[in-house]
Order: C-alpha cells, then structure tokens, then sequence
C-alpha cells in the first residue's frame, strides 16, 4: 500500500515539472510563431551549386 502512495508522489512531481517546461516554453516564445510550419514545405528551395570535382571526375 505504501508503494502506491509513493508511485503518486512521484507521477505527481513528474506532472509538475512537464508543467513547469511547458508553461517556461510559453513564456519564451516557442509557441508564438503558428503559422509558417503549415506553409513551410510550399516555400522553394535554392538551388545549390554542384561541385566542380564531380565533373572532373566524371571526365577521367
């Protein structure tokens, strides 16, 4: 019996600490900015240049 009231005890303290990040998350803007991850993947890319050594590889 005693085992379950330290098992609550500890979940407890385990909620409350999730609590504490979250509302600490909160507070530091990590949740301000909700709309750029839903138009994220319609931005395009840039183009990255290929390097010269494959070419030359390529060539050999």
């Amino acid at each position: 019996m005693s085992i379950i009231f330290m098992l609550t005890g500890v979940s407890l303290l385990l909620a409350i600490g999730f609590l504490g990040a979250f509302l600490w998350a909160i507070r530091n803007g990590q949740y301000e900015d909700d709309y750029t991850p839903s138009v994220r993947m319609l931005f395009e890319d840039s183009k990255k240049e290929k390097k010269s050594n494959e070419n030359k590889n390529q060539k050999q």
